[in-house]
């Protein structure tokens, strides 16, 4: 993560960067949530000019092991998943009423989503249920309320981010915005994977990528999200070893260096 983040000019904070005095609890993987807001958005006036257009990426980690956070603040018990999740969700919603008193508010957008659902695994190598997460959208002044059901991968996020500002984005993303795909009326497709497997769900088909070149197809129910081993189909396998191979030699051949620092324009 921290090879990502210096090789895309991220500025990094973490909690040893906090005054002790702000933090309310913590554990192995950070601060709690509201500790992690507050600074965040201290942080944030310190450094941003008025007017000034600005990036921050948080990551929250109450909802993980052991699952501890500031007592009195909801109504379920510490350790476990419940009351972690209920916690972040009161978190997130104590930053975006502070920062709906700052003046950068009504310019600003909010994009909350998740990496993956808890106990990502199951009877199949990649479970397509485990992978589906929940992705908001968050500007009062800049989008009207909405729900949309097509199918998107977290490479999406980036192009969407990008289209809903306005901004004309590079085209070196193997994502596409959720708006333009929809009007465009392209395919609804998937990318999923862990550390070993790659997976790419299009047509109710998810096709699973191993190493040594294995490759295994599953029909999954659009309901309940199942996977159940199928046949082979050819079209949709070449497609996702497509994508995979197409990404993995533009990173190793540097065909991307040339956008560095060139990824969006007004």
């Amino acid at each position: 993560m921290n090879t990502y983040f210096r090789g895309n000019d991220y500025k990094v904070v973490d909690r040893t960067d906090f005054d002790k005095t702000t933090i309310q609890s913590e554990n192995v993987w950070g601060v709690d949530d509201e500790s992690l807001f507050n600074n965040s958005l201290q942080i944030i006036d310190a450094n941003v000019k008025p007017g000034q257009p600005f990036f921050a990426h948080i990551m929250t980690t109450s909802n993980h092991r052991p699952y501890t956070f500031p007592v009195g603040k909801i109504d379920l018990p510490l350790g476990h998943r419940e009351g972690a999740v209920k916690y972040t969700d009161y978190a997130i919603g104590q930053l975006i009423e502070q920062a709906k008193t700052k003046p950068w508010f009504k310019d600003t957008l909010f994009v909350i989503v998740a990496d993956h659902c808890s106990s990502a695994a199951g009877k199949t190598k990649l479970p397509v249920d485990k992978y589906h997460i929940p992705l908001f959208f968050y500007a009062p002044d800049l989008l009207p309320a909405g729900h949309n059901s097509r199918m998107v991968s977290q490479i999406d996020i980036a192009p969407t981010l990008l289209d809903i500002l306005g901004a004309k984005g590079s085209q070196h993303f193997f994502g596409q915005s959720i708006f333009e795909a929809e009007r465009k009326q392209l395919p609804q497709r998937v990318f999923i994977s862990n550390y070993q497997e790659l997976g790419y769900y299009k047509d109710n088909t998810l096709i699973v990528l191993s190493p040594k070149k294995k490759a295994q197809a599953y029909a999954v129910d659009a309901a309940s999200l199942q996977s159940t081993p199928t046949a082979m189909k050819p079209e949709i396998l070449n497609e996702a070893i497509a994508y995979y191979q197409t990404a993995a030699r533009a990173y190793k051949q540097g065909d991307l260096k040339e956008h560095k620092n060139a990824y969006w324009q007004h």
